[in-house]
């Protein structure tokens, strides 16, 4: 194994921790300050508008997280460039292309005028 492989693996297992550990922080942090909104709620205000930013704040972090965990892929991949690799590493982007899609699409239709009850 050489230098470069060794460091290769580090970087890639490195990237897998940070990917997961932005997701996780971007659900708890999410979680707080949702709960913090439903009590708002609760009090009379109405928080669609920012529980919409919320709901866009989660979502920023979990593709972001999802970007980092696909650079890991690319790096293991880079180190064992095998058939079943690069079929795995197809099939993580295109999920995560997907998701990203539909994430996006859904934060821009989404409207919270028009009556919506907070």
């Amino acid at each position: 194994m050489t230098y470069l492989t060794l460091i290769l693996e580090v970087v890639e297992k490195g990237l897998g921790v940070v990917g997961a550990a932005v997701i996780l922080w971007g659900v708890l942090a999410t979680l707080v300050e949702f709960l913090l909104l439903e009590l708002k709620k609760l009090r009379g205000t109405n928080i669609c508008t920012l529980r919409e930013n919320l709901r866009q704040h989660l979502g920023s972090y979990i593709l972001l997280g999802l970007e980092i965990l696909i650079a890991a892929d690319i790096i293991r991949t880079l180190i064992k460039p095998s058939a079943q690799e690069l079929i795995t590493l197809g099939v993580i982007v295109t999920i995560r292309t997907v998701l990203d899609f539909f994430l996006s699409r859904s934060m821009r239709s989404h409207d919270c005028s028009g009556g919506a009850h907070g």
